[in-house]
């Protein structure tokens, strides 16, 4: 056979058997798995994630700014307390707060098998303290202690109120505190956390509400006038 043929069926040859290995190449290439998205175009289990992680800044923010009231009540009781000493309370006003305290705990009893409260256990033990105060004859710090445990009794309260108005959720979150909340648009406040339950009551921007759990990006919240229900993260903020 001559060289000139050779060279011609050789190159027939490889030309014949490209594409197919192009074809094999090809069909082993791995497709990517499509991830489910929103319309926004981030991962919904992202979504979430960002949601959960915005919520539990706003818990924190909020026992930040807590703790820094109870510094400054503190700081300004002391501060009274030295440079008033001839106007403490007297035994009297002391009693009269502890008992004030006693019944405002009184209302917060629970039975068995029913949740209790970050707020109640914390007045709770103010009141021992302000016994224990009492006894030692400080009756000014014996109110104060008093006073504080009926504020922490009526936050209670409203967190009690707000889960009487609906059963725990699978999911649900209760944050450490109550959280001061400001409506930041005109939005609608349902029954469960999504849009498939029925609308309660709508909000204006700038409404006062207080957060009291979540579930996912729904917050359960309460207003003033002792209304609640859930509302959806992007309609609330801090004040």
């Amino acid at each position: 056979m001559r060289p000139g043929c050779l060279i011609l069926s050789a190159t027939l040859l490889v030309a014949a058997c490209a594409p197919k290995q192009a074809e094999v190449t090809n069909a082993a290439a791995p497709r990517p798995v499509p991830r489910a998205t929103r319309p926004g175009g981030a991962p919904a289990d992202l979504e979430r994630r960002i949601a959960r992680l915005e919520l539990s800044l706003m818990e924190k923010e909020a026992q930040v700014e807590e703790l820094q009231s109870l510094l400054d009540d503190t700081r300004q009781e002391v501060v009274r307390a030295m440079a008033k000493l001839q106007t403490l309370a007297t035994r009297a006003e002391a009693a009269s707060g502890i008992a004030e305290a006693e019944v405002a705990l009184q209302t917060l009893k629970t039975g068995p098998g029913q949740p209790s409260t970050p707020e109640g256990a914390q007045a709770a033990r103010l009141l021992k303290e302000s016994s224990t105060e009492f006894d030692k004859g400080n009756y000014g710090g014996a109110l104060y202690l008093a006073n504080q445990t009926k504020t922490l009794a009526g936050a209670a309260r409203g967190r009690l109120s707000a889960g009487e108005r609906g059963a725990q959720r699978p999911g649900e979150t209760a944050f450490a505190l109550p959280i001061r909340l400001v409506a930041a648009s005109r939005g609608n406040v349902r029954a469960g956390p999504g849009t498939g339950s029925r609308i309660e009551f709508a909000v204006e921007a700038g409404d006062a509400l207080i957060g009291y759990s979540y579930v996912d990006e729904w917050i359960r919240i309460g207003d003033d006038s002792g209304r609640g229900g859930w509302i959806f993260r992007s309609l609330v903020g801090r004040p």
